[in-house]
């Protein structure tokens, strides 16, 4: 492979697929714990969607439904629970008036017989009463016959078959049964006029959330009471639909149609708290404190509420929920169409969601770059799932799972991250090692984060380039012992590469005490003959800094000089796989290391060549050294010393004047140009340039050049 491919940066197609079945390797795992339903998930799930129920707002129930409890007032004045069947026969008739009577207890043995025979009678009067009976999961309970046959007096009948299959047999509909059954005596329920189921299932985590309106025990299908309720209360028929595999579709109540799970379950829509429900006091209706006319054509239940008998009920809005507020919420439901729907609806657009959701996941992280836009996407999303369910729970009724989309994004975020931190850190340690010698580490930090900048493998780009040397090293290197003069070389490179990594150049090499920079490679820099000419400024001004301190203790001083060009090269990691440099190779590194060799001719410590300088020469003071013809160059360049930065007064007076002195000398007023940088010498001892130029115009006062002459230098030296 080679080496541009191996750092192209850029997730292609390939990760772009990786990422794809990640998420659908997500959807999958998730599918299948959905259909495998362990317990621990099921109970996140339901506690997910309890929380939705808590943060709607408590809604008025409708005022035809109300409650009678026999509750701790009740007890309080007619003794302890349970009373003599004769106060529960002046609680019926204090009922009179209701269209339905519903008990959510059960009668099932004997008393009294003149108190039995009181509340028969009673039942019998007002013909209103639903007696409730439970199914029980002891079989050997055994039920006397005309105990059964009151029971089945009530039995839904009507069954409908949704599509061609064979359901002669009842076992065949998925629905709740149970071996026997608790009824109430035959002499008490003799006048009752409907019978009904009080049993209800508790969820996985002892909470209860929904109802079955229908069981079935032997051969026969019975309602629940609140379906018996609203049967008596609208006078109509039920009707069980049955879907596929006998799985249960819905329940038909009249021209109401109750949608139900597949078992026969609907979810309680509950109103509120406990207590939400108009209740009224049974000893309130025995004592006759009751108006007359509040109970007139409602369905009234009688439950118990009294805190030392009564039965608790974890709900999604009451931990401490009275059981029988339980059935007057499911009537109330079905008379308002209030449903809570958890059928094969929601469970289609659950799996939907399970899937949908962590494939759009995966594409947008594949779009993502940074650690926390991801984290960011990934919160969103879970964010979005959440509202979805609870949107479509508040305004449409759909009780979603809200866990399981959770997990599937959830999987598909780290997984994806999991995968893309490994691809990183193995992709980063490889860009370290193959940059951090020559690259400063922020620039490091940049490719690892953006590696699509990066154009590697032998590509021309246009990059300044900057050489640097020491001056008369050779002969310094033979004056001081090797170890002092390594650890003065080390003190001195180390301050020259941090101002280079400074402005986010590239460290070509060492060689020996010179430098080897380049700006623009490996990554862009708009502005690289600027941050090539600040280095260089820098640089030489860093020197006199380090002499001060080396002559402390008599170390010598150093002079440098540092040549600079702008131009087209070819980049990239020249060498071997085992050993490989990044470095440039072209004319443009040629010029500039001539250049740096001519600052010695000019007496100057940074040249420029006429690229460079056209790229920045509104940035720093420049002055116009030469037409110079370089060793291994057959045409001419403009040459310029860079002298400091804008706002240096000093250097930009002497530029003026050199200035002045080179129009005259290169129109070939010799005499005039050597006045002119005898001048500035007078005023600049250490001007290098105009002694060199004085040198010159005394060599062609006495030998004119050729008439052709174009004021062009040919270096004799590099």
């Amino acid at each position: 492979m080679s080496l541009s491919k191996r750092l192209s940066g850029k997730f292609g197609f390939g990760a772009m697929m990786v990422f794809v079945a990640l998420g659908l390797i997500s959807a999958f795992l998730t599918i299948v714990l959905y259909i495998a339903s362990p317990d621990f998930l099921t109970v996140l799930d339901l506690k997910a969607a309890d929380a939705m129920f808590e943060k709607r707002p408590v809604t008025k129930p409708p005022e035809n439904v109300v409650l009678v409890a026999i509750d701790e007032k009740s007890v309080n004045e007619l003794g302890r629970w349970p009373w003599k069947r004769s106060e529960m026969a002046s609680l019926v008739r204090g009922l009179g008036a209701a269209k339905v009577v519903a008990f959510d207890m059960v009668f099932s043995e004997h008393t009294d017989a003149k108190d039995d025979a009181d509340l028969r009678d009673a039942i019998k009067e007002t013909g209103n009463v639903i007696l409730g009976y439970f199914l029980r999961d002891d079989s050997q309970v055994v039920p006397k016959a005309p105990e059964l046959a009151q029971i089945r007096k009530s039995k839904i009948n009507a069954i409908r078959y949704l599509d061609s299959g064979d359901f002669s047999s009842l076992d065949r509909i998925n629905m709740v049964s149970f071996p026997s059954v608790e009824p109430n005596i035959a002499d008490i329920g003799a006048g009752a006029a409907g019978y009904a189921l009080f049993n209800i299932i508790q969820d996985v985590d002892g909470t209860y959330r929904a109802a079955k309106l229908a069981y079935r025990y032997k051969d026969d299908i019975f309602p629940a009471l609140s379906v018996e309720a609203v049967r008596r209360y609208t006078g109509s028929d039920v009707m069980l639909n049955v879907g596929p595999y006998g799985m249960v579709d819905s329940m038909n109540i009249g021209d109401k149609t109750v949608p139900l799970d597949e078992t026969g379950g609907l979810t309680v829509n509950f109103y509120g708290p406990g207590g939400t429900f108009t209740t009224h006091s049974a000893v309130d209706v025995i004592k006759k404190r009751i108006p007359k006319g509040v109970f007139k054509d409602k369905i009234v239940f009688i439950g118990v509420t009294e805190k030392a008998v009564y039965d608790i009920r974890v709900t999604p809005v009451d931990s401490l929920y009275p059981g029988a507020e339980v059935h007057p919420t499911l009537v109330a439901n079905i008379l308002q169409a209030r449903y809570l729907i958890r059928d094969v609806r929601t469970q289609a657009l659950e799996l939907l969601f399970v899937i949908l959701l962590p494939l759009i996941l995966s594409f947008l992280l594949y779009r993502m770059r940074h650690t926390f836009v991801s984290l960011l996407v990934f919160l969103l999303f879970a964010l979005f799932a959440a509202g979805m369910d609870f949107f479509l729970f508040s305004f449409f009724g759909l009780v979603l799972s809200v866990i399981y989309p959770l997990l599937a994004i959830s999987l598909a975020y780290l997984s994806i991250e999991a995968y893309r931190n490994l691809v990183v850190e193995r992709k980063s340690k490889f860009y370290r090692k193959a940059f951090s010698t020559y690259v400063p580490p922020q620039l490091v930090a940049e490719i690892i984060k953006d590696p699509a900048r990066l154009k590697l493998g032998g590509e021309k780009r246009t990059i300044t380039v900057l050489f640097s040397d020491i001056r008369g090293f050779t002969g310094l290197s033979e004056r001081m012992p090797p170890d002092e003069l390594v650890s003065m070389l080390n003190e001195y490179l180390t301050p020259m590469t941090e101002i280079v990594f400074k402005e986010k150049g590239t460290l070509d090499k060492y060689i020996g005490d010179a430098i080897m920079a380049i700006f623009n490679a490996p990554l862009e820099l708009k502005d690289h003959p600027v941050r090539a000419c600040t280095v260089a400024l820098n640089m030489v001004r860093k020197v006199p800094e380090l002499n001060k301190k080396w002559s402390k203790t008599g170390r010598p001083s150093l002079v440098i000089g540092v040549g600079l060009n702008t131009g087209e090269a070819v980049v990239g990691n020249m060498g071997a796989e085992l050993r490989f440099d990044y470095t440039a190779i072209g004319d443009a590194v040629n010029l500039a290391s001539r250049l740096e060799g001519q600052t010695k001719t000019y007496g100057v410590d940074v040249l420029v060549s006429e690229h460079t300088y056209g790229a920045c020469k509104d940035s720093f003071i420049f002055r116009d050294i030469d037409y110079i013809k370089v060793k291994g160059k057959a045409e001419a360049s403009g040459v310029f010393h860079l002298m400091g930065f804008k706002g240096e007064e000093d250097k930009a007076a002497l530029a003026g004047l050199f200035k002045d002195a080179l129009v005259n000398y290169r129109k070939g007023n010799f005499k005039a140009a050597k006045a002119a940088f005898e001048d500035i010498l007078s005023k600049h001892p250490d001007d290098g340039p105009s002694a060199v130029y004085i040198g010159r115009c005394d060599e062609y006062i006495e030998t004119p050049p050729p008439p052709d002459w174009d004021g062009v230098y040919v270096a004799k030296t590099k």
